[in-house]
């Protein structure tokens, strides 16, 4: 399906839309979440939550949204969180000259190009503006940070860009009181704020988006992970720095140095298996390897999984080793400890990141899910992220049957997302319920009244089974609960 399919019927459904709609001159990239969306959101994070943090021991925090200047001043954002832009000197559009770039010549380009390399490539690609076909030159910086000012005095303080600042500043006194060792992970689900210079295409890039980030703190002379034995045999698919491609298991990965270590590897096969879970086709996954002149300028070294979409490979995961850049900074700034006590040996720990995009995910496991054959459009979810979990339907509106499905619906809403609908030909409304990703459907008929049994439609199959009523809330809770995690090792 294409991306216009999946944003129509996100907006058609309810999943999401832009923010503010009715107002004909709000900005671009604020993304509001209708009922539905706001359901598959939650259903994802959950899943990350019980196959990546749960799974691995993970500590998850709630940081401020809001943080000093000093904060920024220590990461290094107020200097080098910026972007590329550039101005059209006749109709006033503003563009980021490296998306341009790309669109024009379907090649990325690196990430630390100045500005005077900006101006040469397009005028080499032939880039022109968008909104009146003029020439473009004189590529300029735009810092992203969004500046607030605190109580009276208008103190400086800025809106996170990324959740990860939180954690960091947190660790210290987290290691302490959680009284855990090394390796250990730290998540975190919340916003983050950039101010876009020119964001398109709805969730795929936004002023305000949700993350979900994992940041793992480890002695870089002991980079290998406890469960190491789960993710070596793991296969991954690798886009290296030259454009060529390499599918390889983890282990290989390391020992071919395409993979800095162990624990990194871990990780990689970790996130990778999220996805999977999720319902993103092993095949349409790959981590693309950044070379030094494309990674952040924290980054030691840098893994984009990207997943193979209607609009090209999109990144919805930067996977980062950072190094000692964060910790060894705020230490500096803020003048505080931020080393911990390992076997009686002072430790700066290192870090290796997993941030994930959580609207751009939504998104990829959508339109990954989203398919149909003439008319018929099915969302096949997989039954555990389906924001709602099962349809009642009466057969007709008469006889009954509409009390008797609605004593079904009551019976279901304990425990399970369910929705009644009794509007339509019953053809219609299995259509409505596919649409929206629903697994299955109850339809209360005539043999109701008689024996107190429904018929189970799967929206995969389209197979129907007769249930008894009573028994429908433990049925469809069996068929939609989340996968068990495998363990992979030791816990904390």
């Amino acid at each position: 399906m294409s991306f216009e399919e999946v944003t129509r019927l996100a907006q058609q459904r309810g999943f999401f839309f832009k923010s503010a709609e009715s107002y004909p001159n709000t900005p671009a990239g604020f993304i509001d979440y209708g009922p539905l969306g706001v359901g598959l959101r939650n259903r994802v994070v959950e899943l990350w939550r019980r196959m990546v943090v749960k799974r691995d021991g993970m500590l998850e925090i709630d940081g401020a949204q809001i943080l000093p200047k000093a904060v920024f001043e220590a990461s290094g954002h107020l200097a080098s969180f910026t972007d590329p832009f550039v101005k059209c000197s006749k109709c006033g559009s503003v563009f980021r000259p490296d998306k341009l770039i790309e669109e024009k010549t379907g090649r990325a380009v690196p990430e630390k190009l100045g500005d005077a390399d900006y101006d040469a490539l397009m005028e080499k690609s032939g880039v022109r503006c968008l909104k009146c076909g003029s020439k473009l030159a004189g590529t300029g910086r735009f810092n992203m940070m969004f500046r607030v000012g605190i109580g009276p005095a208008a103190e400086e303080a800025y809106l996170r860009p990324e959740t990860c600042q939180s954690i960091f500043v947190d660790f210290p006194l987290l290691f302490k009181t959680q009284r855990v060792k090394l390796p250990i992970g730290m998540a975190q689900v919340g916003r983050s704020f950039r101010n876009e210079i020119a964001p398109r295409q709805s969730v795929l890039r936004m002023r305000e988006l949700n993350q979900m980030e994992v940041e793992v703190f480890f002695n870089p002379k002991k980079a290998a992970s406890p469960r190491f034995e789960w993710s070596k045999p793991k296969t991954l698919h690798f886009r290296l720095p030259d454009g060529s491609d390499r599918t390889m298991s983890v282990s290989d990965a390391i020992a071919q140095g395409v993979v800095p270590n162990e624990l990194a590897g871990h990780y990689l096969a970790l996130i990778s298996e999220f996805y999977e879970s999720a319902g993103i086709a092993a095949e349409k996954i790959r981590f693309r390897v950044l070379s030094e002149e494309d990674r952040a300028f924290y980054s030691k070294a840098a893994f984009d999984l990207e997943v193979k979409l209607s609009v090209g490979w999109v990144e919805l995961v930067a996977c980062n080793y950072r190094g000692d850049y964060d910790l060894g900074g705020h230490a500096r700034v803020s003048g505080s400890n931020f080393t911990v006590d390992e076997e009686g040996e002072k430790v700066l720990p290192h870090v290796f990141e997993l941030s994930a995009g959580v609207d751009r995910s939504v998104y990829a496991i959508m339109e990954s899910s989203l398919g149909g054959e003439g008319e018929r459009r099915v969302l096949a979810l997989r039954p555990y992220l389906a924001p709602v979990q099962a349809a009642v339907f009466p057969l007709v509106n008469k006889d009954g049957l509409q009390e008797k499905a609605m004593e079904v619906h009551s019976s279901l809403r304990d425990d399970l997302d369910v929705f009644y609908d009794d509007s339509g030909a019953i053809g219609r409304r299995y259509a409505r319920a596919d649409e929206a990703g629903v697994p299955y459907c109850v339809t209360v008929d005539y043999d109701t009244l008689k024996d107190g049994t429904v018929t189970l439609r799967s929206r995969d199959t389209r197979g129907q089974e007769r249930v008894s009523a009573a028994d429908l809330p433990a049925k469809i809770g069996g068929l939609v609960k989340y996968p068990r995690a495998p363990r992979t090792g030791p816990g904390r």
